[in-house]
């Protein structure tokens, strides 16, 4: 009897907090959700109304996730603990960061005023240095940024395909979720005291070997993970300044005029691509029309900025005021239709290619990052529905 009661008072309290890490994670999307709409009223004032509204349409998104997360949980007891203490991990490696930053910046303005020397004539510069003086030197806000730049942060785009591997995995190779869980699996069964104590008993690991609900789930985690490590640098550097930034510190990125109070198109991307998976995880979209759209918006939005940039000879003036060409939208168009065509097939392709051409002329105020990952995957669903074509080219 006495140790029924200790079985029942250890399952409450295990139960008690799975139920804190949730919240705690719901409060962080939260957070989010007013951190977004103070950043994008910020950037409207400051006459950023593209960057201001997307971070807008960023912080509805965010609040959506928090009241999905309160209902429905984005994934189960242990990964939402793994979840708040990879938040904390992060925050702590930002704080780290940011506090090196102002050290090295006051004692670089100190050696400018005493020794009267500038940027490269300061003695033994470090790494740090030389990124404190090329972030504060000059504006590091590009009206256009260089090709190799424009290069570099396209290959984030690159992340759907990342997505692909995760879910399916690739020819031979099981997917990376399945992978992740398994080897949790036995981890935990090598150290099973330690498990038992940090994390409540074994039994209750949510997930057995080759667990297709572990394949759905570590997905989004690895979502909201990757999402995490962007937005808290992205946040410092709009709230602090950009060179407070660790994700620009590592990824050595000129940021465009259009980042300026604003969040950066990493976060619209990944915000849509949470958006979308979430929506699929309710079961409101086909996993195909999600991969259907995520690789639509990486590979052809950046197919369309580079071959325009390189090779576009016919000018055209979007609503936004940019100028693109047209021979960017042809090739982005190309690309979305074949990649629509792999994952939906022929008819629901051409909707996939026609949403994307929308989302990439149209709007006015409104990253296509934001839009594309979320619109192209629910338009191919209203033509599926409507339909009732069969899914897929095979």
């Amino acid at each position: 009897m006495l140790l029924l009661v200790k079985l029942l008072i250890m399952t409450d309290y295990w139960t008690i907090v799975a139920g804190i890490y949730n919240t705690s994670l719901s409060l962080f999307f939260f957070t989010l959700m007013f951190l977004m709409f103070f950043i994008g009223v910020k950037g409207c004032r400051s006459n950023n109304k593209y960057g201001g509204v997307s971070s807008i349409i960023c912080g509805v998104c965010f609040l959506l996730f928090g009241f999905y997360n309160s209902i429905f949980r984005f994934f189960p007891y242990p990964y939402n603990g793994f979840m708040i203490w990879w938040i904390g991990l992060i925050i702590l490696i930002n704080f780290i960061f940011t506090t090196i930053i102002k050290r090295d910046f006051k004692k670089l303005q100190q050696e400018m005023h005493t020794e009267g020397k500038i940027g490269d004539d300061i003695k033994r510069p470090s790494i740090i240095r030389r990124y404190i003086l090329r972030m504060t030197r000059e504006d590091p806000y590009r009206v256009e940024i260089t090709m190799k730049m424009e290069v570099f942060r396209k290959s984030f785009h690159l992340t759907g395909l990342l997505i692909l591997v995760a879910y399916y995995g690739l020819f031979l190779i099981l997917p990376i979720t399945q992978i992740v869980n398994n080897t949790v699996i036995v981890f935990i069964n090598q150290v099973e005291p330690s498990y038992n104590l940090l994390w409540g008993p074994i039994s209750d690991y949510p997930y057995s070997v080759d667990d297709f609900n572990a394949v759905i789930d570590i997905t989004m985690f690895a979502l909201v993970a990757s999402l995490v490590f962007a937005i808290i640098s992205d946040l410092i550097r709009v709230l602090w300044g950009p060179e407070y930034s660790f994700f620009n510190f590592l990824t050595k990125s000129m940021l465009r005029n259009k980042e300026r109070n604003a969040a950066g198109p990493q976060i619209y991307i990944m915000t849509g691509f949470i958006f979308s998976y979430m929506l699929y995880m309710a079961g409101i979209i086909h996993i195909s029309a999600f991969f259907a759209g995520i690789l639509i918006a990486c590979l052809s939005d950046a197919t369309a900025a580079l071959i325009g940039r390189n090779y576009g000879k016919h000018k055209v003036r979007v609503r936004s005021k940019e100028t693109k060409s047209i021979e960017g939208f042809i090739s982005g168009f190309v690309v979305a239709y074949i990649v629509g065509l792999f994952f939906v097939g022929p008819i629901y392709a051409i909707i996939g290619a026609v949403i994307f051409f929308i989302t990439d002329y149209f709007p006015v105020f409104t990253a296509d990052n934001i839009l594309n990952p979320i619109f192209i995957p629910i338009g191919i669903q209203i033509f599926i529905a409507i339909l009732g074509l069969p899914v897929g080219l095979f």
